[in-house]
């Protein structure tokens, strides 16, 4: 029996978490997810990149961030590391352009949770300018009115979408129990990468 790969985390937010691990359920190799770090938004993962580079020395470290406005992940990579050598076992990996484009590759299934009224379909999710506004936007068209208060807020005087007031939970089972991460890894070329990143990581480990 292989043991078990010992891992920390450090993440953006809680739908970012929920997707990591339900990566690593995917692998062949049991995991050990440690201590998560973050859940506060990209400028507390930037500020501490040094340390957990660092902390990979000692043990696995996965980072997840999302590539926003930046132009590619190797500039993100580029400003955040600077002149630091990444350490094999630090697995630096970039969403494109949000974590949300992985759950909107999954378009059939998403549509089905959603319960929306038209059908969805979104062949490039990683080329989505906003891939959270474009959930935001579905789920205010969604049937299911418990699942579309919680994901969604419209603000009444300007008529903008917002994150609504349970917008982690809502997605929580679609993220752990209906996401059909292989079509996902299929159509998202960073999320393909983020598998293959575990690939070198097991090898390494064996």
């Amino acid at each position: 029996m292989k043991a078990r790969i010992p891992i920390s985390l450090a993440v953006e937010d809680d739908v970012s978490e929920r997707v990591v691990r339900r990566v690593l359920k995917e692998r062949s190799v049991e995991y050990d997810v440690g201590p998560v770090y973050g859940r506060r938004g990209f400028g507390y993962l930037k500020r501490q990149v040094a340390s957990f580079n660092n902390a990979a020395r000692a043990s696995p470290f996965l980072l997840l961030t999302d590539l926003d406005q930046c132009p590619c992940p190797p500039s993100l990579l580029a400003d955040w590391l600077g002149q630091s050598r990444r350490h094999p076992h630090f697995i630096f990996r970039v969403a494109v352009r949000e974590v949300e484009s992985w759950l909107l590759a999954d378009d059939v299934n998403l549509a089905s949770f959603l319960g929306s009224r038209r059908r969805i379909a979104i062949p490039n999710p990683e080329g989505l300018e906003d891939p959270k506004s474009t959930l935001l936007g579905l789920a205010a068209e969604a049937r299911r009115r418990e699942i579309r208060d919680a994901i969604v807020w419209r603000n009444k005087g300007s008529g903008e979408l917002l994150q609504g007031p349970d917008y982690n939970g809502a997605l929580a089972p679609f993220v752990e129990e209906v996401w059909n991460i292989r079509r996902a890894r299929e159509r998202c070329p960073s999320l393909a990468g983020f598998f293959a990143a575990l690939d070198r990581l097991e090898k390494r480990d064996r």
